[in-house]
């Protein structure tokens, strides 16, 4: 059996981001498995920019983004095998994995970090009526079709759900002269960044129709056209308000899942994101198994993804290192408008200047404040004047506000209207 230091279950940019890290900290023995057959996963189909703001202060596309990490991989030597497909990982950090050169391989691994990554609902998630013609796809299909396999879906297109991808495929169809007839979307608001509503949709005239969703595909061979309808309050069709739209694909846009079948396989506790529990080390539950980027819980901007996979990098290091986090636990608490928080629990004396606590709230608010208590005393009231699903929110906790309350056994996250 081969034994590593730290392996990294992954080689997008989180998965490439913590190897760099891990590496700047001392740790000599580690490797990448990455199932596909380059480096950079997702990021080699998201050819449009706005990637990079926050990490290198310049907009880059996404193979520009992820190739800076690759360019950072190769210089440190530190090794990887492609075309490598991860079957189980144990609680003990046991991976099997296979691939064409080696067969079956056996790692034991004193650190494991995992970095797979999200995959995309699909449409037998969301349970559309209709028959299983051809020309229905997952953004994310369509996109790898067009972007790096140069072949267009169709030609008259309709999206369902406005997630980011979504949204930025509406506007990619567009360049390469598709016509997209309507992008619906069954929650009252979009589930993408505002930007990319005014770039992708409002820039072209592609209309968002919230609060509709699709209630019949249309089409014997292939796709022929769809109906759609307004939803009530309880997302139910209204009757009477149904629409056919012709056309000859249709893309969805449905969310994102963590992917976390070997989180499951090695018994790792998993969350509301469908991600691990972490504490503020990027640590799971299970000794030594670190978590970080999109199967932690599903991103917004790739820069985050790259803060917190330096921070899972780091303390793996430290880990190996023999620094443990000890002492009291403080469990954080997601209500009134909040969803979930990452991470979900923090070790008292393991803060060393501040911890970023991210979040997402469940619904759309406007000039609303993010909260947090410190047991029952609230210590943090920022003003916010708009909240939305689709963007990611972050709190700065410092060690002085721990400090201030040594006897906290919880922090509770909320939105307050005053």
């Amino acid at each position: 059996m081969q034994e590593y230091d730290i392996v990294i279950i992954g080689g997008g940019p989180a998965g490439l981001a913590a190897a760099i890290k891990a590496k700047e900290e001392g740790m000599e023995n580690i490797l990448i498995l990455e199932r596909d057959s380059r480096l950079g996963g997702i990021l080699n189909q998201c050819i449009h920019n706005g990637f990079g703001l926050h990490t290198f202060k310049e907009e880059l596309t996404g193979p520009e983004y992820s190739q800076r990490f690759i360019d950072k991989v190769e210089e440190m030597k530190i090794p990887y095998k492609l075309n490598t497909m991860v079957l189980d990982i144990t609680r003990d950090r046991v991976i099997t994995a296979v691939n064409q050169e080696d067969g079956i391989i056996e790692i034991h691994a004193h650190a494991i970090i995992l970095a797979m990554g999200c995959r995309e609902r699909p449409r037998g998630a969301i349970n559309i009526p209709g028959s299983r013609c051809a020309g229905v796809f997952s953004a994310g299909t369509a996109q790898k079709f067009v972007n790096i396999e140069g072949e267009m879906p169709g030609k008259e297109v309709v999206i369902l759900g406005s997630g980011d991808i979504g949204l930025i495929m509406a506007r990619r169809m567009t360049f390469e002269g598709a016509k997209v007839k309507a992008v619906v979307e069954l929650m009252p608001y979009s589930g993408g960044l505002k930007r990319n509503i005014v770039q992708c949709l409002d820039d072209y005239g592609i209309p968002l129709k919230l609060s509709h969703t699709i209630t019949n595909i249309e089409g014997k061979d292939r796709i022929t056209g769809v109906t759609i309808a307004k939803v009530d309050e309880n997302l139910k069709p209204i009757s009477g308000t149904e629409e056919y739209i012709k056309c000859d694909t249709l893309l969805l846009s449905v969310g994102l899942l963590p992917e976390n079948e070997l989180s499951k396989s090695a018994e790792v506790k998993l969350g509301v994101t469908g991600g691990p529990e972490v504490d503020e080390r990027m640590h799971t539950n299970i000794e030594g198994i670190f978590a970080c980027g999109n199967v932690l819980h599903v991103h917004d901007l790739v820069d985050f993804v790259t803060e917190e996979s330096y921070k899972a990098g780091k303390n793996a290091a430290d880990y190996i290192k023999g620094k443990r986090a000890e002492g009291e636990i403080i469990e954080l608490i997601a209500k009134d408008g909040v969803g979930y928080t990452v991470p979900k629990v923090i070790h008292r004396n393991n803060v060393d200047d501040n911890v970023d606590v991210r979040f997402r709230v469940r619904n759309v608010f406007t000039d609303s404040y993010i909260s947090v208590y410190f047991d029952d005393k609230r210590e943090i009231h920022r003003k916010k004047k708009v909240l939305a699903p689709g963007e990611m929110e972050t709190v700065k906790i410092t060690k002085s506000i721990f400090e201030k309350y040594p006897n906290c056994k919880s922090i509770t996250i909320k939105v307050e209207g005053e």
